[in-house]
């Protein structure tokens, strides 16, 4: 195990009663916040009611702002900036998936500098502080309220760009299972290969470990296990907290503490895709990983076997049959993801182009000028 320094304050309270908690722990953040949050889900849900119902108890004035998209946008981010500084916030409440918290960071740590938020995700400026923040994640997969990264789609040149700071951790995360239930099965879906791919990228990619491997296997088995279960039950509790708990342990620093340097390459191609043409990040990583897990089973065999046989151990029914057999891979739920086949030729040919398109701010693509020739993926709503 190589050294490293693991720092996470972010106080969590989850269960049924979790939500109880916010107009206390916002008091004890500031008195005046930003609450950001997605396009319909939220008064759909009635869950804006309870939540500005629990600040006004608690005292706590708010200015709001809603709409925020998903694979979040440069343009909404400095709108929040703007919004906060205008109004002298002094915390973001984030309610909502990966983007809306993903931009809630974004917010929180462009408000306390003068210069562009953009010069964090292009390497020019450091993250040195941020509003604090509070984060009430209504899906489970990025498990962005329990981690210190964030996501941002510049929609002048396409680039898609992620980092991490200390100072991004949320301050509080209030997770409660039944917020995830009202997504659907699709955005369910969406959100566990996002968390899969997030332990299998730093799995394939890292020096065995056999605590870390041992740990990735079981959220990812358990992972699995869940989405069969919601199929058929979709507001089954304990699959839904089992699927939230797990995404925030995934991406929380745990799984990749001791592995020295992982690297995200089908989360780099996503991404990069996903800055371009604006497509479900989940959508693309299950199209994606497919195809990335042949290329290094036939280069790093030893490893999928590994994660093949701690996903799926051998038992007596199975008899002869290898536990690490390319088939292993072919997770049911890949195959059904709303991205039509129609779109694959469009993704095979945006593949080739942004493969070189680098989506990480130490090296900026040689021009600023994003080819614009593909049209845009259709995708099944």
């Amino acid at each position: 195990m190589q050294p490293f320094v693991f720092h996470h304050n972010t106080k969590i309270f989850f269960g049924r009663t979790a939500l109880a908690r916010l107009g206390t722990e916002c008091a004890g953040l500031g008195k005046k916040v930003l609450l950001l949050y997605g396009r319909h889900h939220l008064h759909a849900s009635g869950l804006h009611r309870r939540i500005t119902q629990a600040l006004a108890t608690a005292g706590v004035s708010w200015v709001e702002y809603g709409g925020v998209r998903p694979n979040p946008t440069l343009n909404q981010v400095r709108d929040g900036i703007a919004l906060a500084r205008q109004n002298g916030v002094q915390a973001v409440v984030a309610v909502g998936g990966g983007s809306v918290m993903d931009s809630a960071k974004a917010v929180a740590a462009g408000a306390c500098v003068a210069h562009d938020v953009w010069l964090f995700f292009r390497g020019k400026k450091s993250i040195r502080q941020a509003l604090p923040l509070l984060c009430v994640p209504t899906v489970a997969g990025s498990g962005s309220e329990c981690n210190h990264g964030m996501v941002l789609t510049n929609e002048g040149n396409g680039q898609k760009i992620g980092l991490g700071n200390r100072h991004l951790l949320p301050a509080v995360a209030l997770m409660d299972p039944e917020l995830t239930g009202s997504v659907g099965w699709r955005q369910t879906l969406y959100g566990a290969v996002d968390t899969i791919s997030h332990l299998l990228e730093i799995f394939c990619t890292a020096d065995p470990a056999p605590l870390q491997d041992r740990l990735a296997t079981a959220l990812g088995g358990n992972i699995m296990a869940c989405c069969e279960k919601l199929r058929q039950h979709p507001t089954d509790y304990q699959s839904r907290a089992e699927l939230l708990w797990a995404s925030a342990l995934a991406l929380s620093g745990l799984n990749s503490a001791g592995r020295g340097r992982v690297n995200m390459p089908a989360h780099a191609l996503a991404h990069a895709l996903g800055g371009r043409y604006d497509l479900p990040h989940g959508a693309l990583l299950a199209v994606i990983l497919p195809a990335w897990l042949r290329f290094i089973a036939a280069r790093q065999p030893q490893r999928i076997a590994a994660w093949c046989r701690g996903l799926f151990p051998a038992t007596p029914a199975e008899g002869q049959q290898d536990p690490s057999s390319p088939a292993r891979m072919n997770w049911p739920p890949w195959s059904t993801m709303p991205c039509p086949r129609p779109a694959f030729g469009v993704l095979i040919t945006a593949t080739r182009i942004y493969c070189r398109f680098c989506t990480t701010p130490a090296k900026p693509p040689p021009s600023p000028t994003i080819p614009r020739t593909l049209p845009p993926v259709p995708y099944s709503k």
